[in-house]
Protein backbone atom coordinates (compact mmCIF):
# COMPACT_ATOMS: atom_id res chain seq x y z
CA UNK A 1 0.00 0.00 0.00
CA UNK A 2 0.89 3.44 -1.02
CA UNK A 3 -0.54 6.37 0.58
CA UNK A 4 -0.93 9.56 -2.09
CA UNK A 5 -0.57 12.32 0.89
CA UNK A 6 -0.99 12.45 4.50
CA UNK A 7 -4.53 12.92 4.24
CA UNK A 8 -5.13 9.96 2.38
CA UNK A 9 -3.85 8.23 4.86
CA UNK A 10 -5.32 9.62 7.67
CA UNK A 11 -8.63 8.85 5.68
CA UNK A 12 -7.62 4.95 5.51
CA UNK A 13 -6.25 4.60 9.04
CA UNK A 14 -10.23 6.14 10.17
CA UNK A 15 -11.39 3.02 8.65
CA UNK A 16 -9.51 0.79 10.94
CA UNK A 17 -10.69 2.56 13.59
CA UNK A 18 -14.51 3.24 12.95
CA UNK A 19 -15.93 1.83 16.57
CA UNK A 20 -14.50 4.63 17.79
CA UNK A 21 -16.96 6.73 15.87
CA UNK A 22 -18.99 9.40 17.01
CA UNK A 23 -18.09 8.79 20.82
CA UNK A 24 -18.18 11.97 23.55
CA UNK A 25 -15.23 10.32 24.71
CA UNK A 26 -13.22 10.26 22.18
CA UNK A 27 -9.91 12.83 21.56
CA UNK A 28 -7.61 12.45 18.64
CA UNK A 29 -4.20 13.83 19.43
CA UNK A 30 -1.72 14.57 16.68
CA UNK A 31 2.16 14.59 16.96
CA UNK A 32 3.07 17.61 15.42
CA UNK A 33 3.90 18.60 12.20
CA UNK A 34 3.75 15.43 9.93
CA UNK A 35 0.64 13.54 12.03
CA UNK A 36 -1.45 16.31 12.13
CA UNK A 37 -2.57 16.45 8.17
CA UNK A 38 -3.34 12.62 9.22
CA UNK A 39 -5.00 13.20 13.04
CA UNK A 40 -7.06 15.94 10.47
CA UNK A 41 -8.28 13.22 8.21
CA UNK A 42 -9.03 10.80 11.31
CA UNK A 43 -11.12 13.23 13.04
CA UNK A 44 -13.47 14.03 10.13
CA UNK A 45 -14.18 10.73 9.39
CA UNK A 46 -14.94 9.78 13.39
CA UNK A 47 -16.06 13.39 14.32
CA UNK A 48 -14.09 13.26 16.98
CA UNK A 49 -11.79 16.59 18.40
CA UNK A 50 -8.32 17.23 17.40
CA UNK A 51 -5.48 18.24 19.26
CA UNK A 52 -1.08 18.31 19.27
CA UNK A 53 0.64 16.22 21.55
CA UNK A 54 4.16 18.07 21.71
CA UNK A 55 7.04 15.91 22.51
CA UNK A 56 10.67 16.70 23.17
CA UNK A 57 13.79 14.84 23.44
CA UNK A 58 15.48 15.42 26.52
CA UNK A 59 19.49 14.21 25.32
CA UNK A 60 22.17 13.93 27.12
CA UNK A 61 24.50 16.60 27.44
CA UNK A 62 27.26 16.66 24.84
CA UNK A 63 25.72 13.14 23.98
CA UNK A 64 22.32 14.81 22.77
CA UNK A 65 21.17 11.74 20.42
CA UNK A 66 21.15 9.88 23.22
CA UNK A 67 17.71 10.29 25.04
CA UNK A 68 17.89 10.59 28.93
CA UNK A 69 13.88 10.94 28.97
CA UNK A 70 11.31 13.21 27.08
CA UNK A 71 8.92 15.72 27.99
CA UNK A 72 5.40 16.65 26.77
CA UNK A 73 2.44 18.33 26.46
CA UNK A 74 0.76 19.02 29.84
CA UNK A 75 3.63 19.80 31.55
CA UNK A 76 4.75 16.04 31.46
CA UNK A 77 8.49 14.72 32.17
CA UNK A 78 9.30 10.95 31.66
CA UNK A 79 12.96 10.02 32.58
CA UNK A 80 14.59 7.50 30.92
CA UNK A 81 15.90 5.32 34.35
CA UNK A 82 17.76 2.69 32.70
CA UNK A 83 20.04 5.38 30.92
CA UNK A 84 20.38 7.27 33.65
CA UNK A 85 22.14 5.02 35.70
CA UNK A 86 24.58 4.37 32.69
CA UNK A 87 25.55 8.01 32.70
CA UNK A 88 27.20 10.83 35.53
CA UNK A 89 24.33 13.28 35.41
CA UNK A 90 23.30 15.40 38.15
CA UNK A 91 19.67 16.75 39.15
CA UNK A 92 20.51 20.24 38.11
CA UNK A 93 21.66 18.93 34.59
CA UNK A 94 18.58 17.49 33.79
CA UNK A 95 16.45 20.31 35.10
CA UNK A 96 18.42 22.62 32.50
CA UNK A 97 17.89 20.47 29.53
CA UNK A 98 14.39 20.05 30.74
CA UNK A 99 13.76 23.89 30.93
CA UNK A 100 15.04 24.28 27.63
CA UNK A 101 13.31 21.85 26.41
CA UNK A 102 10.33 23.41 28.13
CA UNK A 103 10.64 26.52 26.72
CA UNK A 104 10.94 24.98 23.14
CA UNK A 105 7.79 22.99 23.52
CA UNK A 106 6.09 25.79 24.29
CA UNK A 107 6.99 28.11 22.38
CA UNK A 108 6.05 25.42 19.30
CA UNK A 109 2.35 24.98 21.39
CA UNK A 110 1.55 28.64 21.28
CA UNK A 111 2.66 28.76 17.91
CA UNK A 112 -0.17 26.24 16.56
CA UNK A 113 -2.75 26.58 19.05
CA UNK A 114 -2.62 30.09 19.22
CA UNK A 115 -4.90 30.68 23.00
CA UNK A 116 -7.05 27.74 23.15
CA UNK A 117 -6.23 25.72 25.94
CA UNK A 118 -5.01 22.32 26.12
CA UNK A 119 -7.96 19.57 26.02
CA UNK A 120 -8.78 17.55 29.15
CA UNK A 121 -7.65 14.00 28.70
CA UNK A 122 -8.44 12.53 32.15
CA UNK A 123 -10.84 9.59 31.40
CA UNK A 124 -10.79 10.04 27.39
CA UNK A 125 -10.08 7.38 24.75
CA UNK A 126 -7.04 9.33 23.22
CA UNK A 127 -5.84 7.85 19.90
CA UNK A 128 -2.35 9.14 19.51
CA UNK A 129 -1.45 9.92 15.63
CA UNK A 130 1.40 9.99 13.76
CA UNK A 131 2.62 9.74 10.17
CA UNK A 132 4.47 6.58 10.59
CA UNK A 133 6.41 5.12 12.70
CA UNK A 134 10.25 3.81 12.55
CA UNK A 135 12.00 2.66 15.68
CA UNK A 136 8.74 4.60 17.33
CA UNK A 137 10.70 6.08 20.20
CA UNK A 138 9.16 8.92 20.34
CA UNK A 139 5.93 7.67 19.86
CA UNK A 140 6.82 5.41 23.22
CA UNK A 141 8.02 8.36 25.02
CA UNK A 142 4.45 10.55 23.49
CA UNK A 143 2.33 7.19 25.29
CA UNK A 144 4.47 7.44 28.42
CA UNK A 145 3.68 11.11 29.15
CA UNK A 146 0.19 10.36 27.92
CA UNK A 147 0.18 8.27 31.21
CA UNK A 148 0.23 10.90 33.24
CA UNK A 149 -2.55 12.97 32.18
CA UNK A 150 -4.78 10.02 32.78
CA UNK A 151 -6.94 8.86 29.84
CA UNK A 152 -8.96 5.99 29.87
CA UNK A 153 -7.54 4.42 27.00
CA UNK A 154 -4.87 5.03 24.90
CA UNK A 155 -4.63 4.23 21.25
CA UNK A 156 -2.04 4.15 18.80
CA UNK A 157 -2.45 4.13 15.48
CA UNK A 158 -0.10 5.04 12.17
CA UNK A 159 -0.99 4.39 8.63
CA UNK A 160 2.39 2.83 8.34
CA UNK A 161 5.12 1.24 10.24
CA UNK A 162 7.23 -1.75 10.31
CA UNK A 163 5.51 -4.69 12.40
CA UNK A 164 8.57 -5.13 14.92
CA UNK A 165 7.77 -1.23 16.23
CA UNK A 166 4.39 -2.14 15.57
CA UNK A 167 4.41 -5.19 18.13
CA UNK A 168 7.12 -3.17 20.61
CA UNK A 169 4.08 -0.42 21.08
CA UNK A 170 2.02 -3.10 22.52
CA UNK A 171 3.97 -2.83 25.65
CA UNK A 172 3.40 0.61 26.10
CA UNK A 173 -0.01 1.47 24.42
CA UNK A 174 -4.11 0.01 25.52
CA UNK A 175 -4.14 -0.75 21.44
CA UNK A 176 -1.81 -0.16 18.62
CA UNK A 177 -3.38 0.03 14.80
CA UNK A 178 -0.79 0.01 11.99
CA UNK A 179 -2.87 0.20 8.93
CA UNK A 180 0.17 -1.01 6.69
CA UNK A 181 3.25 -3.50 8.00
CA UNK A 182 5.13 -3.88 4.68
CA UNK A 183 8.34 -6.00 4.92
CA UNK A 184 10.67 -4.91 4.00
CA UNK A 185 10.16 -1.21 5.62
CA UNK A 186 13.31 0.94 4.62
CA UNK A 187 11.77 4.13 5.78
CA UNK A 188 7.92 5.95 6.33
CA UNK A 189 8.43 8.43 3.28
CA UNK A 190 8.75 5.51 1.16
CA UNK A 191 5.22 4.59 1.75
CA UNK A 192 4.05 8.30 0.56
CA UNK A 193 4.17 9.56 -3.50
CA UNK A 194 3.80 13.00 -1.64
CA UNK A 195 5.86 13.01 1.63
CA UNK A 196 6.79 16.74 1.94
CA UNK A 197 7.50 18.18 5.04
CA UNK A 198 4.17 19.86 6.67
CA UNK A 199 4.73 23.68 6.92
CA UNK A 200 3.68 25.21 10.75
CA UNK A 201 1.26 27.16 8.62
CA UNK A 202 -0.79 24.07 7.74
CA UNK A 203 -0.48 22.48 11.02
CA UNK A 204 -2.03 25.72 12.41
CA UNK A 205 -4.70 25.95 9.43
CA UNK A 206 -5.98 22.52 10.32
CA UNK A 207 -6.08 22.79 14.28
CA UNK A 208 -8.15 25.93 13.43
CA UNK A 209 -10.29 24.11 10.82
CA UNK A 210 -11.07 21.22 13.15
CA UNK A 211 -11.81 23.45 15.96
CA UNK A 212 -14.32 24.71 14.25
CA UNK A 213 -15.97 21.42 12.48
CA UNK A 214 -16.22 20.48 16.28
CA UNK A 215 -18.16 23.71 17.56
CA UNK A 216 -20.69 22.93 14.51
CA UNK A 217 -21.16 19.39 15.56
CA UNK A 218 -21.41 20.43 19.50
CA UNK A 219 -24.07 22.94 18.62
Amino acid sequence: MIFEDRAEAGYVLATKLRKYANRSDVVILALPRGGVPVGYAVAQELNAPLDIFAVRKLGVPGYEELAMGAIASGGVRVLNEVALEQIDISADAIDRVARREQAELERREHLYRGDRPPMNLRDQIVILIDDGLATGSTMRAAVRALRALQPARIVVAVPVGPRSSCAELMEEADEVVCAAMPEPFHGVGLWYRNFQQTTDDEVRGLLDRASKFVHRHAA
